[in-house]
């Protein structure tokens, strides 16, 4: 590792809904290595197991991974970064993404402080990667992800703003559908933000376009992606033809982005953040047209107190990667461990 001794690294994990990472974050120098990729062992890989069973094979395929990584020796200090509402003491209250409907409070902080002998933090996901940002952004600001999934995190005053509890910066939940038919989240709610505006909402929402419309369909620069088949549609097709211009996608997409606006209109009129980043894999896969989509629609809902430049200005699109969870909780632990002396970590 470059000459850095093993004590001087965090293992660092982000575990969501179909992906685990994990590497080694160095905070003398800020810089990530190590990093592996692996399917998680949750409901996507199973779908029908239960929920304790699946909680209990996360847990144990963090506990390898960690092991793995630093050779069957704890590490300094483990974080997690966790796709759903932690509270302060590392308890993960729901996984929608991971293990499906709500089961039982899961203690992985305490799990995995007993099981790799170290101290662990776990946090949310999105929490981690608000930590990331907060080395760069000089103010205020709202994390906005896009993903399988919608989540949010606002930092303010050098903390990401959300209780004991957990409870807090989950906007993919917001129920902006009222109808009886509404699109089902996978927490089992109807007609949440993420079911609508997610990359799965909006790959449904285009297959029921295709459907709905053939002639349109047809037409288009996404039925030349999937040979004219709409069961062929997926993510990356309707990332490209957006990306392209094709007015049947872009017209599809921005009625899910219109509920992201009328969201993200809500935060900014309750708390007075001017300044949010796009990230994700769908968002950061169709890029700057979902960022001028979302702008868009902001600017025609209106922000008040705002002109459509200094709307413009306050959405930007997060780093193109995928290492928002490992470096913020890499961050986020040199902020809350004491440094290696001679002694030893405390």
């Amino acid at each position: 590792m470059s000459g850095v001794a093993p004590d001087d690294v965090f293992t660092v994990l982000d575990v969501g809904g179909t992906t685990l990472r994990v590497g080694a974050y160095d905070p003398a120098t800020d810089t990530l290595s190590r990093v592996r990729r692996t399917p998680v062992d949750g409901m996507h890989r199973d779908p029908g197991a239960p929920v304790p069973v699946l909680q209990r094979r996360v847990v144990e395929q963090i506990v390898r991974e960690v092991a793995a990584l630093t050779g069957g020796r704890p590490p300094r200090a483990l974080g997690v970064a966790f796709a759903g509402p932690i509270s302060a003491a590392g308890l993960v209250l729901a996984a929608p993404t991971v293990w499906g409907r709500r089961g039982a409070p899961l203690p992985l902080g305490e799990l995995l402080t007993e099981r790799t002998g170290a101290p662990a933090v776990v946090v949310n996901d999105l929490t981690a990667a608000a930590w990331r940002y907060a080395a760069s952004e000089p103010g205020d600001f709202c994390l906005l992800t896009v993903s399988s999934g919608i989540g949010n995190k606002v930092f303010r005053g050098g903390e990401v703003l959300v209780d004991a509890d957990g409870h807090g910066g989950e906007l993919g939940h917001w129920v902006c559908d009222l109808s009886p038919d509404a699109p089902l989240c996978d927490c089992g709610g109807r007609g949440h933000l993420g079911a609508v505006a997610s990359g799965r909402g909006v790959l449904a929402a285009t297959r029921r376009a295709a459907h709905a419309d053939g002639a349109a369909f047809r037409g288009s620069r996404l039925a030349v992606l999937c040979d004219g088949r709409a069961d062929r549609i997926d993510n990356r097709a309707v990332a490209e033809a957006v990306r392209a211009g094709d007015p049947f996608t872009t017209e599809v997409l921005r009625g899910t982005v219109t509920r992201l606006a009328q969201a993200v209109t809500g935060v900014f009129a309750a708390i007075g953040v001017c300044r949010f980043i796009l990230m994700g894999g769908f968002a950061l896969a169709v890029g700057e047209p979902y960022r001028r989509l979302l702008v868009a629609e902001l600017v025609r809902l209106g922000c008040f107190g705002l002109g459509a430049g200094e709307i413009d200005a306050m959405v930007s699109l997060g780093e193109a990667d995928d290492d928002h969870g490992l470096i913020g909780a890499g961050r986020l632990l040199a902020a809350r461990t004491p440094a290696p002396s001679s002694q030893g970590a405390s």
